[in-house]
């Protein structure tokens, strides 16, 4: 048997991934061209759109990450509003209006969670609850009242719609 001589197929294969190889090669030479970083090329600098701008790329593991995570707490901040709902009494003046002390929510919810005031602050920008100062601390602001402005239902429902919009937009991997 002759040991110069070689399978066309192992031939092919191989050839293949010479090809891939290079291919991949070439990409990633192509890509640190344009990067600023390493080229030591003067290049001119890319242009981003407002939306672009500090966002990976779509599509990108970074970019999937992101949404996940996006979701993750949107269902974070509807089960902060939903024990705030459960535990908290109705507001004298305005029984639509649900309240609780920061004490009480914080002894409740780091039980099941340990990021309270994150997602409170979170909750507070998304317009769903309402309480006095930046940032609240345990102790310092235990009597401080924590106000869930919108209904339950409501709230379920706008932040179940944003979800089932990440859903749609991010690939399922």
């Amino acid at each position: 048997m002759d040991s110069s001589h070689t399978d066309p197929e192992e031939e092919e294969s191989l050839s293949d991934k010479v090809a891939m190889f290079n291919q991949k090669a070439n990409t990633h030479k192509d890509m640190q061209g344009k990067n600023p970083f390493t080229s030591g090329l003067n290049l001119e600098k890319r242009k981003f759109s407002k939306d672009e701008y500090g966002r990976p790329v779509a599509g990108s593991l970074t970019d999937i990450r992101g949404r996940k995570a996006k979701a993750h707490i949107l269902k974070e901040v509807v089960e902060l509003c939903e024990i705030i709902y459960q535990e908290g009494t109705p507001c004298r003046d305005h029984p639509e209006i649900i309240a609780i002390t920061f004490g009480d929510l914080f002894n409740i919810y780091t039980h099941i969670n340990d990021k309270c005031v994150g997602l409170l602050l979170r909750a507070r920008k998304q317009k769903y609850v309402d309480f006095e100062g930046e940032c609240l601390f345990q102790r310092r602001d235990d009597n401080v009242p924590i106000y869930l402005l919108k209904p339950i239902k409501e709230i379920r429902e706008t932040l179940n719609q944003r979800l089932k919009e990440i859903a749609k937009e991010t690939p399922i991997s």
